[in-house]
């Protein structure tokens, strides 16, 4: 990995403004222009099998975030599950994360959330959904289905305590340039099932026919480095074992690699583990 790549880059409110209308504007053009069928039915009736099965946890108290924060995550995530709850991904199909849900705009009820910037946060309209983003990316990880669009994190912001998944496991995302696209290279129709409780985000996999194989994803050759620049870098690899119905492993697969800025000190993050 280039570190160069890596080093802050410092732009003007500006060419920031510019920057996204234009890739804005391209992934408009993709989605017009491309030949890929994007997944649009929906079935409120859920397939017969459960692929893969995940929850997260709805409120988290995090470092100088205030809870209102997660709590307007939650409105949000509400509006956003009533678009995407029940969608089928058919043989072939591509399902595209911001083609689904739209636009997040205060006229369709969404509210001013936490939003990443820059290895920072701010409030956002409809700020939250990288939650729903991140389960739907992890559960993919669990099944036949092909990842074929997900963007790294450029900057870890939250130490790993009480993490439960391995580093870089996530995604971010960001309307509608940064987006989580899923093909469908089976025979096999796939559904997408998400509610929420009183306290969890819940999302299902589901299918027409039973599972044949399972799947482990964990992290391989973590490590940080120094940047040059100052601060360190954090490194890693995802892999997945892949096992038959028989819990026999049968692969092993590559699935993404992760470089990122750490915004506090890797001491921290250790002494956290510890506790």
């Amino acid at each position: 990995m280039n570190h160069f790549e890596l080093r802050p880059k410092q732009r003007s409110s500006f060419r920031i403004s510019l920057g996204k209308k234009y890739y804005t504007f391209k992934r408009f053009l993709e989605w017009y222009i491309d030949k890929k069928t994007y997944a649009k039915t929906i079935k409120k009736e859920k397939l017969p099998f459960v692929s893969f099965s995940h929850q997260t946890i709805l409120l988290r108290k995090l470092k100088d975030v205030e809870m209102w924060y997660q709590h307007n995550k939650v409105k949000n995530l509400k509006i956003a599950i009533q678009r995407l709850n029940g969608i089928l991904i058919k043989p072939g199909e591509t399902f595209s994360y911001w083609k689904g849900i739209g636009t997040t705009t205060k006229a369709k009820g969404y509210v001013d959330g936490m939003v990443l910037f820059y290895g920072k946060f701010k409030k956002g309209t409809g700020g939250g959904l990288c939650q729903l983003f991140n389960l739907i990316y992890w559960m993919t990880l669990h099944t036949p289905l092909s990842v074929t669009e997900r963007h790294r994190h450029s900057y870890d912001v939250f130490p790993d305590s009480k993490r439960t998944q391995p580093f870089g496991s996530g995604a971010t995302c960001a309307y509608n340039y940064l987006d989580l696209q899923i093909t469908n290279h089976t025979e096999n129709t796939y559904q997408l099932h998400l509610y929420l409780t009183d306290t969890h985000l819940v999302g299902e996999w589901r299918s027409e026919q039973e599972p044949l194989q399972s799947y482990e994803v964990y992290e391989k050759e973590h490590w940080i480095t120094p940047a040059y620049w100052g601060g360190f870098l954090r490194h890693n690899m995802i892999h997945r074992k892949v096992f038959n119905r028989q819990k026999q492993q049968i692969d092993d697969e590559y699935v993404t690699e992760n470089h990122a800025i750490m915004m506090y000190e890797p001491l921290l993050e250790s002494s956290q583990k510890e506790a």
